[in-house]
């Protein structure tokens, strides 16, 4: 995926990798990383969203090329990484959230980082708090966006209903090829047709479950957006890692990662939050921010969810730039 034109004076200008390779993280998996930026510099590492989402291009500038070295993952199962959840032969009982947790400090290990801020938006949010919590020496500042933990209101509001009461159109088509007999429990009834090994299923599945995201992440229509995220192939892995996830709760405790906030203790932070988010909604950053210590949120007036929408990403990059040249701990 491409930059959004509309993000060009807001980001920093593209630029390559200086590196790329692949972790071989075990349970057959190879996870895709690379870095850009400054090999010097202070070290970032980018959290896509999803699970399933993986990284783009465009991720690498929400950072100081100067300043920054910049390491981009993408999980186990999507994007770049082996083997691909596109494949419905391919199982994901290997694929949890503290699997990437401990493929993330395999990683930093393997990179010979010391300490690295924790990017991450979205479902990138919650792998940063479930990361950060349990290594929280390893982590010298957190930026947060669109903040989601799995608790159980959170998922029942975007999935069995809740945000229907502001896009009934498109839940609408949410709902249509599930049989009226199975609406009540829509993360189960679609996880009855992703895992089916037909094609004739679990795709038509998993582009509805990919369009009903893309269509409520923005504030205002992205029809280019929404057709990037459900391409067939980008759409299955997409759907099946997440609600593979999502059926699981995400192997987290209810309320965990609100919780265990006060692990953050001393871990300068940043959470961006868009007033109109309707995918991860402005209530788990407020719970986030009022149980961490010193972090900082940032309500953007006019946004969603979006990482691509223009004030959230002005809000991302000078939350960075403010983090830039501060001294890792």
């Amino acid at each position: 995926m491409s930059t959004p034109d509309h993000l060009d004076d807001i980001l920093y200008p593209p630029i390559d990798p200086y590196e790329t390779g692949t972790l071989l993280v075990g349970d057959g998996n190879r996870v895709y990383w690379e870095q850009s930026g400054n090999p010097d510099g202070k070290p970032v590492v980018f959290l896509h969203g999803g699970p399933g989402g993986g990284t783009a291009p465009w991720h690498r500038r929400f950072f100081d090329p100067e300043a920054y070295r910049i390491v981009l993952v993408d999980q186990r199962g999507c994007g770049r990484s082996t083997p691909h959840a596109a494949d419905p032969a391919v199982q994901l009982r290997f694929n949890t959230t503290w699997h990437l947790v401990a493929d993330l400090e395999l990683l930093r290990r393997n990179l010979g980082i010391e300490t690295w801020q924790v990017f991450g938006g979205s479902w990138g949010s919650t792998l940063a708090l479930a990361y950060a919590q349990a290594h929280p020496t390893a982590v010298s500042e957190l930026v947060l966006r669109g903040v989601f933990t799995l608790r159980r209101h959170e998922l029942e509001w975007f999935y069995e209903g809740g945000a229907a009461v502001v896009f009934p159109d498109l839940w609408e088509e949410f709902i249509a090829p599930i049989p009226l007999l199975e609406r009540s429990r829509m993360i189960e009834a679609y996880h009855r047709r992703l895992v089916d090994p037909d094609p004739a299923v679990h795709v038509p599945a998993a582009v509805a479950w990919t369009r009903w995201e893309a269509e409520t992440v923005t504030l205002r229509p992205d029809p280019e957006h929404v057709a990037d995220a459900t391409e067939t192939e980008r759409a299955t892995a997409f759907a099946r890692i997440e609600n593979h996830y999502f059926l699981n709760g995400g192997w987290l405790r209810e309320g965990q990662l609100i919780d265990g906030a006060a692990a953050l203790r001393g871990i300068p932070g940043v959470i961006v939050q868009g007033r109109y988010d309707m995918c991860t909604p402005f209530m788990t950053a407020w719970d986030l921010h009022r149980a961490w210590p010193g972090s900082d949120l940032v309500v953007v007036p006019d946004a969603g969810h979006s990482a691509a929408e223009p004030g959230i990403a002005r809000a991302l990059r000078d939350a960075t730039d403010r983090f830039a040249r501060r001294p890792s701990r």
